[in-house]
């Protein structure tokens, strides 16, 4: 029989499953909104799906490598009572990536709107830098519009939605069904260069040009309202933010799974880990894939939570390596895209469940921003598009597979790496599903393809009146900022739910 620990006392106890960052984000707001808070995490580091890799160099980056939205994380600190610049050490980047492209086109993408317009200009023409500034105008409208009604919202919000496109008309022909990512890029951008490059937007929330509405335009407006790099990695967000949490008398507990969240008389009441042991809560904030709760992971009690995630389509996932290398021959920047000649030929190899032959690589040189001269050798971060394990069952030779592709690509484009590319190195869909149950190693939860994707995400609030979801397979989307607001969402709910009173 399982020892209940739990801790009684006069403050509601609340009880968050996962530290990834809605988790760690629930757990510091509820503290310092008085409430008694417990974090449950199986692995032994605050993030999540913000993970690095040890290294003689010191920690690399095998997760998300920048900080978007800034002013997500400004808010959040600011209504605990604290300066995000207090502590974390942040810097703007001028460059939002560079991109190559075999034929020697290198390309920077820059921060400021009329910087990227003249060397949009220099690399591509005239006509391509007007085009450039009709597109920004255009999704900087539809990132207005949506911004409050979807992005702020712990639910889709249809009248504010409707009246949104009323007040700006020229959206509407981005809601039309079948007027794909893809097909509207090519309607604002004659130069092929250009429609690949603001394509690869709708990769960062799990989706594909050929398939994501037109509407997914709006993602790469996070990116243009600025692109900021953390000192020591976005892992010091996490860390930053389980401090402070601590700092107000939230318990983590690491090292432990939740095996078993309980039920009794309609209500969950308290949570089970693979250790034995149970811990009586009066609400539970669950930061994973709501998948694993549809699927009975977390016991049969739950299974009518966010049921259609159960067999909904899944989002990308991705091979990813993490390695350190001695200084190569080639101009890189903290964040650089290198394409593939074959557009799009990678979407439909993952849509067929192959590992694709000729991928667009992204590749973080984490050390050249601010390089650390100490250091003999540079740590680097690679991202290949994959499938989910529910369209490809990894297999033994996927590895050298994923090593071939990945070696290729750097002798195509003089990418003179040294270093030998081992297991270890490498983060695959299955070991992603491992980490993270329930996934299918999908990065980003459902697949955002489809015009009414947006609105068939599970929300913050469920059936089970003191059951909360955060995180990034829950509305508003995928990514660290939308993390973030899924968890200050889920916690204006709780704290206005009559079952906390």
């Amino acid at each position: 029989m399982a020892k209940d620990i739990s801790i009684i006392g006069q403050r509601k106890r609340i009880a968050v499953v996962g530290a990834g960052i809605g988790g760690l984000v629930s757990a510091l707001k509820l503290a310092h909104d008085g409430f008694e808070v417990k974090v449950f995490e199986s692995s032994d580091y605050p993030g999540g799906k913000i993970r690095t890799l040890d290294s003689a160099s010191g920690p690399v980056n095998i997760g998300p490598t920048v900080l978007t939205m800034l002013s997500v994380f400004q808010g959040l600190f600011k209504e605990v009572g604290e300066n995000i610049f207090d502590h974390l050490e942040l810097k703007e980047q001028k460059i939002l990536a560079r991109h190559w492209w075999s034929d020697g086109t290198e390309f920077d993408l820059l921060s400021n709107k009329d910087d990227a317009y003249d060397e949009i200009r220099r690399v591509f023409g005239g006509k391509a830098g007007k085009q450039y500034l009709s597109f920004f105008n255009s999704t900087e409208e539809m990132f207005n519009c949506f911004e409050k009604p979807i992005m702020k919202s712990s639910s889709p919000a249809t009248l504010e939605i409707l009246s949104g496109i009323c007040k700006n008309p020229k959206i509407i022909p981005t809601l039309f069904p079948f007027f794909t990512l893809e097909k509207y890029l090519k309607s604002k951008f004659s130069e092929p260069k250009l429609q690949q490059l603001f394509g690869r937007y709708s990769t960062y929330v799990g989706g594909s040009p050929l398939s994501s509405p037109a509407l997914m335009a709006l993602v790469w407006q996070a990116e243009a309202r600025g692109v900021w790099t953390v000192e020591g990695g976005i892992s010091s967000v996490a860390r930053a933010i389980e401090k402070l949490a601590i700092d107000r008398g939230v318990e983590f507990i690491y090292g432990h799974r939740v095996i078993e969240i309980q039920k009794s008389n309609s209500l969950v009441n308290k949570v089970y880990l693979d250790d034995g042991t149970s811990h009586g809560t009066d609400a539970v904030i669950f930061n994973g894939d709501p998948r694993a709760l549809a699927t009975g992971l977390l016991g049969s009690d739950l299974r009518n939570i966010a049921n259609k995630t159960r067999n909904a389509n899944r989002s990308l996932s991705a091979n990813v390596w993490g390695f350190e290398s001695k200084t190569i021959n080639k101009n890189l920047v903290h964040h650089n895209v290198f394409f593939s000649d074959k557009v799009n030929s990678e979407f439909f190899e993952i849509e067929k469940g192959q590992i694709p032959l000729n991928p667009t690589l992204y590749i973080c040189a984490q050390d050249r921003e601010e390089p650390n001269k100490s250091q003999k050798s540079e740590r680097f971060e690679i991202i290949l598009n994959a499938p989910p394990l529910s369209k490809r069952n990894q297999n033994k030779e996927d590895f050298e597979i994923c090593k071939s592709v990945t070696l290729e690509c750097f002798k195509n484009f003089g990418l003179n790496f040294q270093v030998d590319l081992e297991r270890r190195n490498l983060t695959t869909p299955k070991d992603f599903n491992d980490l993270f149950p329930a996934t299918e190693g999908s990065l980003y939860g459902q697949s955002p393809h489809g015009m009414m994707a947006t609105f068939q995400r599970p929300k913050c609030v469920t059936s089970i009146a003191n059951l909360f979801l955060v995180g990034g397979g829950v509305h508003p989307g995928a990514g660290v900022p939308m993390a973030t607001l899924s968890a200050l969402l889920a916690v204006e709910e709780m704290k206005t739910s009559q079952i906390l009173i």
